[in-house]
């Protein structure tokens, strides 16, 4: 039998843009997301430009900017993660950031959190290799993952305003409906179920 789950809507998400420009097109696909998730979801970007990179000598005496960082990741029932794929990999700002979320040892702030990935590329392969070793990195952090939809977006010029208006009809439905998804994953992530005796 599932307890019931003591959070209640709405939901802190946190979300990660892994590119650090700001014409980023995943920037642009996270405003959309943004706009069409449900209510239930409120949603903060976890930023992760300011952070040096990541060094253990560091471990003994985290500075503020990345303890205020572990913070607000800390705060947030889910994750969300929009990234572009960098030669065939995570960007590097990107897995610094996490880099720093899952140090020292033993307090690694994303473990069971309910967490989704998505990204958006010029290309028509849409961040599906960067997406897969994003996975392989929270699966070791004990990060619960949104398996499916799966959201690989080409995005064609004119496809996302600059403001997150989606103007394709059936790209807006499948973003919507991505992100209907997710809120139901956290939901579900939150909701405790005893293994069968």
């Amino acid at each position: 039998m599932a307890t019931v789950n003591e959070l209640q809507p709405p939901y802190r998400v946190g979300y990660f843009v892994g590119s650090l420009s700001s014409a980023s097109i995943n920037r642009r696909l996270s405003k959309a997301l943004l706009r069409l998730a449900p209510d239930e979801l409120v949603f903060t970007e976890i930023e992760i430009g300011n952070l040096p990179l990541y060094n253990r000598d560091f471990d003994g005496a985290f500075p503020q900017v990345a303890r205020d960082y572990k913070a607000s990741i800390a705060a947030r029932e889910a994750l969300l993660f929009v990234t572009p794929e960098y030669n065939r990999s995570i960007p590097g700002a990107l897995k610094n950031a996490i880099d720093w979320a899952s140090r020292p040892y033993g307090e690694n702030v994303i473990a069971r959190k309910a967490t989704a990935v998505i990204g958006a590329s010029p290309g028509a392969i849409g961040t599906a290799i960067a997406q897969q070793q994003l996975r392989s990195v929270l699966s070791f952090l004990q990060a619960p993952q949104m398996n499916a939809p799966e959201a690989y977006i080409q995005l064609r010029p004119g496809l996302i305003d600059d403001d997150g208006t989606v103007t394709d009809e059936p790209t807006e439905a499948f973003l919507r409906g991505f992100m209907v998804s997710f809120f139901e994953y956290i939901e579900r992530v939150l909701t405790v179920v005893p293994s069968p005796r």
